[in-house]
């Protein structure tokens, strides 16, 4: 199975360098819609509930302290040569869907879905946390918007 870092290469390859935090809300909704539109989870690490939204911690380390990420930052660490034809159609589907939109906004519309105010329950806005986002929370929701 993929990583997230394989999935950024993916995004990163398509859409050229952006704001971390816009990485991580297109990797959370390619992971999101790939649960419910092909069955499976794109990739395998943890998304947690940061106060911007979901995140993936794995990705956090390669790029934390840069606003922007590039190919190059994750380096040969991804590769999107693995993904099959529904993965990529799927990854395509979320970058064309939202790849447009600011990190703000993504990070905005995360704070409006279920699986990111479940997992944030009980936390002050402002206030770290590292709870889950969990498979289930997301594909229970995002199943729901069809």
């Amino acid at each position: 199975m993929a990583t997230s870092l394989d999935v950024a290469a993916y995004i990163l390859n398509k859409c050229g360098t952006m704001p971390a935090m816009k990485l991580h809300k297109l990797a959370y909704y390619a992971q999101a819609w790939s649960l419910v539109w092909d069955d499976k989870p794109l990739f395998r690490d943890r998304i947690e509930a940061w106060v911007d939204g979901p995140v993936i911690p794995r990705l956090y380390r390669l790029h934390r302290g840069f606003y922007e990420v590039s190919r190059k930052r994750i380096g040969d660490l991804g590769t999107h040569s693995s993904f099959n034809s529904d993965q990529k159609d799927t990854m395509d589907l979320v970058i064309n869907k939202y790849g447009d939109k600011s990190a703000g906004w993504l990070s905005e519309l995360t704070h409006r879905e279920a699986p990111w105010r479940e997992a944030r329950a009980g936390l002050a806005p402002l206030e770290r946390g590292k709870v889950e986002i969990t498979r289930e929370s997301i594909c229970e929701y995002y199943s729901s918007l069809l």
